[in-house]
This record gives structure tokens, C-alpha cells and sequence, in this order.
């Protein structure tokens, strides 16, 4: 998300089911660029406490800016912010049990990110294959492209792309290799892969979702966050997550549930929040949004 252009996804209705209490303590497990974590400090006053949590370097510097210079109206009643940068999986050890009020976590790649043809996100662009949310981080996407085998590059776009067309699209990465930029795999996959009929989206993206989500463990560390919520939130302390995907929501999905029939949450969506049309107009990327809720018991 750009600093110009930067619209946090469902906000109103993040906020209003947080349920915000002045001088509450509140986790936000994506910062980003800090949309959401700035209408959330707004309410906290000078005995709140916000947790942010990114593997994003570049974003915190900007969230961090944001956060920690706060509107004139509101420089005397402004909380303790704390920005951690790692990744939210950590918020089991991170955070002390039972302290949180609320946690929020907006999932997926950003704007920032995607906008960026240096962080090779996007097959829009000509980038390095990158990919990386944490650009420390050792694995990146030139490894899987290049380097993985046949069979589990194909399970890798399978998998985590919901790519059907993995098999083909696998042996025709393999032999054009090497692969050195995004637009080249791009170009590889969409001669492997032609638009079946009614497809709207490019034939690229779940190749690329699926790598990407690959290279950044993202539903592995979105099931040690849902799994270890619990243990960070006080009682009547609720958790909101925004996801982008069907394999994001579903994770979501099944482990509130899985959890309300063990006594520990008490599910506030029946069925996941959705943008108005309005917010689509605005934001665009908020079309996919999925909002799911739940109290601690």
C-alpha cells in the first residue's frame, strides 16, 4: 500500500467488533502501514497499550512514523505503542498471557508490496523474484523457481495456489529455466496455462499466490496465530481476522470453530463480513475481504 493511497479493508466494521475499551491493551498482527492501528490508538487513550507485529521492515518504518507522532488533538492522550518486527506466529511468545483485549490480523500481501516491481509481488511488473514479506528472511522466490523439483513445485502452485493447472505449469517452468524475473514467469506461465473460459483474473495468479504464500509460511503462521490467540486474550477479549483467500478463511473458519465446541470462544460472524459496495468502489481489493470475529469465554 502506498503512503498516498493507503486504505485499511473493513475498518468500521474491524472496529466496531474489537469493541474498543480506553485503556485497553490491543494487537494488531499485521501493522502494515498502520490504518487500522491508527483509528485503534485513537480510542485507547494514555493508559492504552497497542502491540503492532510486521515482517515487513519497510512498513513499520512507515507505521512506526505514524504511530509514534500522534495527531495534535490527541498528543496528551496517546498510548504506549510497542512495533515488533517479526512475524505474527509469535504472538503466543510475545504477547503475556491473557493481557490482550483485542487482536486484529489483515492478511495477505499489501499494496505497498504489490506496487513495488522491486519486491517481485506482482507479474505487472518486470522484478526480481522475491516475493519476500520479510526481506531478511533466507527463502525466496527465485529458490522455489528455479530450484525445487518438478513434482514439488507442482504440489507448491497445487496447494497453496488452488492452481489446477499445476502439473502442466510446473514442467514448463522446469524447462525454461533459468527464470530470472517476474515478468518472465509470468510469460512462462501464461503460454503453460491459456485463460479457461470466463476466467477474469490473469493466468498468472495462482502461480504466483502460491509461490508466495509458499515463501512466507503464511498459513502456517495463520495457524499458530488462531491457535494461540486463546492464550493471549483476557476473558471477553475478542479477535478479528480479515482474510483474503478461501484457504486463509477457511483456516479461520475451522479453528473458531473448533474452538467454540471446546468452550474457548464464542463465535460473533455466523457467516464472514463482506465489503459494502461503496468500500468496493473506493478499494478495489476489498472485493475478496472476509471478516470473521469471536469473543474469548
Amino acid at each position: 500500500m502506498e503512503t498516498g493511497r493507503h486504505v485499511p479493508v473493513l475498518l468500521e466494521e474491524a472496529i466496531d467488533f474489537l469493541r474498543i475499551q480506553r485503556g485497553g491493551t490491543y494487537v494488531d498482527c499485521t501493522v502494515g502501514l498502520g490504518g487500522h492501528s491508527l483509528e485503534i490508538a485513537k480510542r485507547l487513550g494514555a493508559q492504552g497499550h497497542l502491540i503492532g507485529f510486521d515482517k515487513d521492515t519497510n512498513a513499520l518504518g512507515i507505521a512506526r512514523k505514524r504511530l509514534t507522532e500522534p495527531p495534535a488533538e490527541l498528543a496528551g492522550n496517546w498510548p504506549t505503542v510497542t512495533l515488533i518486527h517479526g512475524s505474527f506466529a509469535e504472538v503466543g511468545e510475545r504477547v503475556p498471557v491473557a493481557s490482550a483485549d483485542g487482536m486484529l490480523a489483515d492478511l495477505g500481501v499489501s499494496s505497498l508490496q504489490l506496487d513495488d516491481a522491486a519486491r517481485g509481488f506482482s507479474f505487472q511488473a518486470e522484478g526480481p523474484l522475491d516475493m519476500r514479506m520479510n526481506p531478511q528472511a533466507e527463502l525466496d522466490a527465485d529458490q522455489v523457481v528455479n530450484r525445487l523439483d518438478e513434482r514439488t513445485l507442482a504440489d507448491v502452485i497445487y496447494e497453496f495456489g488452488e492452481e489446477r493447472r499445476s502439473r502442466r505449469i510446473a514442467r514448463a517452468i522446469v524447462r525454461a529455466r533459468p527464470i530470472r524475473s517476474t515478468a518472465h514467469l509470468a510469460q512462462v506461465v501464461a503460454a503453460a496455462a491459456r485463460p479457461m473460459k470466463f476466467e477474469r483474473i490473469h493466468p498468472a495468479t495462482r502461480t504466483f499466490q502460491g509461490i508466495r504464500i509458499y515463501v512466507n509460511r503464511e498459513l502456517e503462521d495463520l495457524k499458530r496465530l488462531v491457535g494461540d490467540a486463546p492464550k493471549a486474550l483476557k476473558k471477553g477479549g475478542r479477535l478479528a481476522v480479515i482474510s483474503f483467500h478461501s484457504l486463509e478463511d477457511r483456516i479461520v473458519k475451522e479453528a473458531l470453530r473448533e474452538g467454540a465446541q471446546r468452550g474457548l470462544w464464542e463465535i460473533l460472524t455466523k457467516k464472514p463480513v463482506t465489503a459494502k459496495e461503496e468500500e468496493i468502489d473506493r478499494n478495489p481489493r476489498s472485493r475478496s475481504a472476509k471478516l470473521r470475529a469471536a469473543e474469548r469465554k
